[in-house]
């Protein structure tokens, strides 16, 4: 495990250590993400576009599926995350 260091300044404003800012590939206007996850924070950086990922999970062996199929398997991936979660 390592550790990192950052100041924070009188407005709440802190650098992130380079060693982070590398291993999270952050950039400059990118937006990072604060996780409270039972007092512990996680830091989560919010660099990537949906449009990043076109192409990416596209199988030419699997079957196409609908909308609403894509809906509801997203609906249930997001209760089985809430319930798993508590």
């Amino acid at each position: 495990m390592n550790i990192y260091y950052g100041t924070m300044t009188s407005k709440g404003q802190t650098t992130i250590p380079a060693e982070v800012r590398e291993l999270l590939n952050l950039k400059s206007g990118d937006r990072i993400r604060y996780i409270n996850r039972d007092g512990e924070i996680i830091m989560k950086a919010k660099n990537k576009r949906a449009i990043d990922l076109a192409g990416k999970f596209h199988d030419p062996n699997r079957p196409t599926i609908t909308l609403t199929q894509m809906d509801e398997a997203i609906g249930e991936a997001i209760a089985d995350h809430v319930t798993s979660a508590r």
